[in-house]
């Protein structure tokens, strides 16, 4: 178990905690760009502020303070101008640093300024830097950026603190009970055939590379040259879960909104077999978890994993819990996030900051499985669309 103020230092994300901090030293998902087009403003809230998104009319992407300067109206409700946001209450005007640039009825414009961050656009996704300058390249991970393969987005406002879903990324065995055991009983009661085999983990390891953590585990009835075992899954530090094979590879992206608020993304790809895009832009599902009582029917890998995140509540209270050996992955994983916080306390750079254009270009390839396990799945089941539902790469 972990003391109070241990838990405090990995959960919490706002301005000026150890947590929040070490998070602004990334890129963050702050919105599909297509988000932009029915409406070019936007409010977000991310990493526990408050913020205004917006695309100006020459196409240029803003992410400032939520509040105009002048008399603190919201500027969610802002014009979208060629060279920046014009406020709808006496039209005050800021520019995508934040710089008011235009003060209608005043003799002249006073050199006044609100938050602002640096936005970039990268295939059909928005990511937000909040951190102190140099700024770093936004990294091209392999699902953003290869070319040769089709995205979708499935977006899931999660009521949770965001280390709850990353500590799951570190826990293999909870397949076995969690996905087959749970989800064979919900199966049940919703009157449907068992979906997956309750197949036992024989044994589990964890490896630390340059970008994270890989979470490896050998099953009962597969060889020791099993992709699983010899390769696994990574995570990408600090909030990222890679899924899939090498040509179906997938992210699971954890933005923390705020302490007690995640906005899960699922990155979701497939191949292209003739070359040719099987659709333009990037296509957003927008899935609820919750049913209309309040319960979750947890018929999917997906929402059997975020039932388990939320249902620990808004902020996991881990004075609580008894960790044992086959949590060593969230162990580890805990050490490495607070290693990393004494890292940007100390004055130095944390892991996986990208810096190099050299390694960023054309894409940064992270090794997957040569392809799909499919250990826990009945021979009856459904593989049509394994990846973004049953897939037992988590």
């Amino acid at each position: 178990m972990l003391t109070p103020e241990i838990n405090e230092r990995l959960t919490r994300v706002g301005p000026g905690t150890p947590m929040g901090e070490l998070m602004r030293r990334y890129w963050h998902i702050v919105a599909p760009t297509a988000e932009l087009g029915a409406d070019p403003v936007k409010p977000v809230r991310l990493l526990g502020e408050d913020l205004t998104l917006f695309r100006t009319e020459r196409g240029e992407y803003g992410l400032i303070g939520d509040r105009c300067t002048h008399r603190a109206i919201s500027l969610a409700y802002g014009i979208p101008q060629e060279n920046g946001l014009r406020c709808a209450y006496h039209g005050w005007t800021y520019n995508t640093s934040g710089q008011v640039i235009d003060m209608p009825f005043e003799p002249a414009c006073l050199p006044l300024k609100i938050k602002s961050y640096p936005v970039q656009e990268l295939n059909g996704l928005l990511f937000a830097y909040m951190g102190p300058d140099p700024i770093p390249l936004l990294p091209r991970w392999d699902v953003y950026a290869r070319e040769d393969i089709d995205r979708r987005v499935e977006m899931n406002p999660l009521p949770c603190n965001w280390l709850q879903c990353m500590d799951n990324s570190l826990d293999p065995v909870h397949f076995e009970h969690l996905h087959a055991v749970f989800g064979n009983y919900v199966m049940k009661r919703l009157g449907r055939p068992d979906a997956m085999h309750a197949a036992r983990h024989l044994k589990i390891d964890f490896d630390a590379f340059e970008y994270g953590i890989y979470k490896r585990r050998l099953l009962e009835g597969e060889d020791e040259d099993a992709d699983d075992w010899t390769t696994g899954h990574p995570i990408i530090f600090p909030n990222i879960l890679a899924v899939g094979s090498e040509s179906n590879p997938s992210f699971q992206v954890r933005v923390p909104v705020d302490d007690t608020h995640t906005m899960h993304y699922r990155v979701l790809c497939s191949p292209r077999p003739d070359g040719k895009p099987k659709w333009e832009g990037l296509p957003i599902d927008y899935i609820q978890l919750f049913e209309p009582n309040g319960r979750i029917v947890a018929n999917t890998v997906p929402k059997q994993d975020m039932l388990a995140w939320v249902e620990q509540g808004p902020v996991s209270d881990r004075t609580l819990e008894h960790l044992v050996t086959s949590d060593k992955g969230v162990i580890m994983y805990h050490n490495l996030l607070l290693d990393q916080v004494a890292r940007v306390e100390r004055g130095e750079e944390p892991m996986a900051v990208i810096r190099d254009p050299k390694i960023n270009e054309p894409w940064i390839n992270i090794t997957r499985e040569g392809r799909p396990r499919e250990p826990f799945l009945l021979p009856n089941q459904d593989q049509s669309n394994i990846v973004a539902t049953f897939a037992p790469t988590r």
